[in-house]
């Protein structure tokens, strides 16, 4: 409703057996709290205004025509609510009866989408009362007439992005669900009725044929299960409400618990990444029924999202998973270098070792490609380059990281070099500019590459995903290697990479380790201040946690700068505030766009996540382009 987000909700009332009723107050309750709740659509369980248990009740008239009058009943009730709701009941048309589901919206029946997959298996006997879905057809019920059957889809009229389809209960788990279908002829969003039984070990396996299945359709998935009061006489029911989304489960209820489940999903960002995809096949099937709905303007205007994101997009919150995470990007970095230098034939390698963030996960992956190979540690050389900036505390922990690794470490001073060089070229060497810093830079890459002709070694690059995103490097200083081993990891996860490496190995080189994680990240490139270091790269450029959640969201989902910024000022509430994450948004967007050319010829380096700025992987991007309609968005705002 806005930016893409919409509120849905899965909800599951206390079924009274055959008493529709009771089940269709229930139900309203429902459909008005999750309306309270600022939801745009709820959906409700399988048969859910008869309960689902009913048995050969079902043959009977009594009990049909009953749910037509519960469902005129919540019609009426429910004609002033602003949302699309979604229920299970039984309708029978002519000598046929179909499980479907109702779907309503302000007091007008939508539709009768009808269960495909009819079970008739173990403890389910659905094929004794009902019928498969049939073809659409027009029926008439409660007094409007509605189409009944397979392939029916409600568009919004007024939220393009928002197209519905429903699939119920063992259409789910059949061999083709209707949702693909339904997803390939524009569903974004797709709601289960659901009667699912609980027996030992199903909740997992439900929970993740729905994540998956949701993922799969590249599409959003809410479960709504039937739960307390179905009877209990062969099964029992628990209730098991999922909302998932793309692949990820974004709620769930607790078993055997009744009542409703809220989340808010992100359609722009599921079209988004059915665009990008480009094994995604859209379909236009003529034989599907597109059935119009609109909301309130109101309604529309007065959303707000409520959403919040991980303030650290690449790194795994669950501290197993992130531990889990952190052993295989290691793995890839190693495989990768070990694979380059299998086939160069190098049995050495040479990093810039300045003690620092990047420069260490470095030499602790090329320890590991190292050791991948049976290749002796000795053939990796740190090589320390201090100069007007270094510090003892860097320079220190360099040498202590390289004795515990068992590499070689050799220390060799550019001061002298570079001075030499700024009389060659009429540098002023109180003049704190550009010049100043990038002559060191490319002093270090030139020493470090000529020890690598020296030695039949392969120079590997220290630089990460987040500096090649702002640019914060030297064009071919740093900027150059002959394989990048951190350039499809950001900072955030740098962080982290590192952190495992000094709680897995301990001791002294742990110790060394966790200083290197204290250090302020900087190139120490100016002199320092009472031996402190004085160029704090954050204060400069800005957090880094910032402008990687910036770069995943712009680059991974293709959002604009007006959605992120919203986006960020709920997840970063209570750390930046509004105006500040404004302002380095804008440094982001300028940055990114002004620096391209240096992304444009890098070096090779393995791809360890989902997104990535090499031209031979995951962007490819004009070095000349405009930023000009991203930082006027910005400035809007």
């Amino acid at each position: 409703m806005r930016d893409g987000f919409f509120r849905v909700a899965a909800a599951t009332p206390q079924a009274k057996v055959a008493e529709a009723d009771v089940n269709a107050e229930r139900i309203v309750e429902l459909i008005k709290a999750a309306a309270e709740k600022g939801c745009g659509a709820v959906c409700l369980p399988e048969l859910t205004v008869t309960a689902y248990t009913c048995g050969d009740l079902f043959q009977s008239r009594t009990l049909i025509s009953a749910a037509e009058k519960a469902l005129g009943r919540i019609l009426e009730e429910t004609r002033d609510l602003d949302i699309l709701c979604v229920l299970g009941m039984p309708v029978a048309v002519e000598g046929s009866l179909y499980n479907t589901a109702a779907v309503f919206h302000r007091g007008k029946l939508l539709g009768l989408p009808a269960k495909s997959f009819i079970p008739n298996y173990s403890e389910f006997y659905e094929a004794r009362y009902f019928a498969p879905a049939p073809e659409p057809r027009e029926v008439t019920l409660c007094g409007q007439r509605v189409w009944l059957g397979r392939k029916l889809l409600f568009e919004c009229v007024n939220v393009p992005e928002l197209i519905a389809g429903v699939e119920i209960c063992e259409d789910l788990w059949g061999p083709e669900p209707p949702s693909a279908g339904l997803c390939k002829n524009g569903a974004t969003l797709i709601f289960n009725c659901s009667c699912s039984n609980e027996v030992a070990g199903k909740a997992e396996y439900r929970r993740d044929l729905t994540r998956m299945w949701s993922g799969h359709l590249m599409g959003a998935y809410v479960y709504s299960d039937a739960g307390l009061g179905e009877s209990t006489g062969d099964m029992v029911f628990a209730g098991h409400d999922i909302i998932a989304e793309n692949g990820a489960v974004l709620q769930e209820s607790r078993l055997f618990d009744s009542g409703l489940i809220t989340a808010e999903i992100d359609l722009e960002k599921l079209l988004q990444e059915r665009r990008r995809n480009n094994t995604w096949v859209s379909a236009r099937d003529p034989g599907y029924v597109r059935i119009p709905f609109e909301y309130k303007k109101d309604t529309l205007e007065g959303y707000e999202p409520e959403r919040t994101f991980s303030r650290q997009p690449f790194v795994p919150h669950d501290p197993a998973n992130r531990s889990e995470r952190c052993q295989l990007i290691l793995t890839l970095q190693a495989q990768g270098l070990a694979t380059r230098l299998r086939h160069t034939g190098c049995k050495n390698a040479l990093i810039a070792f300045s003690g620092g963030l990047d420069s260490t996960l470095a030499a602790l992956v090329t320890v590991r490609a190292f050791d991948l190979l049976g290749l002796p540690r000795k053939g990796i050389l740190t090589v320390s380059m201090p100069c007007f900036g270094t510090t003892e505390r860097t320079k220190r922990n360099a040498e202590t990281m390289a004795r515990e690794l068992g590499v070689d470490f050799k220390e060799i001073p550019i001061g002298r070099t570079v001075t030499s060089h700024f009389e060659d070229i009429g540098q002023d060497p109180e003049n704190y500019d550009a010049a100043f810093e990038n002559a060191q830079a490319r002093e270090r890459t030139q020493v470090l590459m000529d020890m690598a002709n020296q030695r039949n070694g392969l120079m590997i690059g220290t630089g990460d995903l987040s500096e090649l995103a702002l640019g914060w490097s030297t064009y071919n200083g740093d900027h150059m290697s002959m394989y990048g081993v951190n350039a499809d990891v950001p900072k955030t996860l740098v962080r982290h990479l590192v952190r495992f490496e000094a709680e897995r190995l301990g001791g002294k080189l742990g110790e060394a380790l966790f200083d290197v994680l204290d250090t302020p990240v900087s190139p120490e490139l100016l002199p320092p201040k009472d031996g402190e270091i004085s160029q704090k790269t954050e204060e400069l450029v800005g957090p880094y946690e910032l402008h990687d959640f910036f770069l995943y969201h712009m680059l991974r989902h293709g959002f604009g700068p007006g959605k992120i910024y919203r986006m960020a000022c709920r997840s970063f509430t209570g750390e930046y505030g509004p105006e500040v994450i404004k302002g380095w948004l804008r440094v982001f967007c300028r940055r990114f766009f002004a620096q391209q050319f240096k992304r444009s010829c890098l070096p090779d380096g393995p791809k360890v996540g989902t997104v990535g700025v090499s031209p031979r992987g995951d962007w490819r991007m004009p070095s000349d382009a405009s930023a000009a309609v991203w930082l006027k968005e910005i400035e809007e705002l």
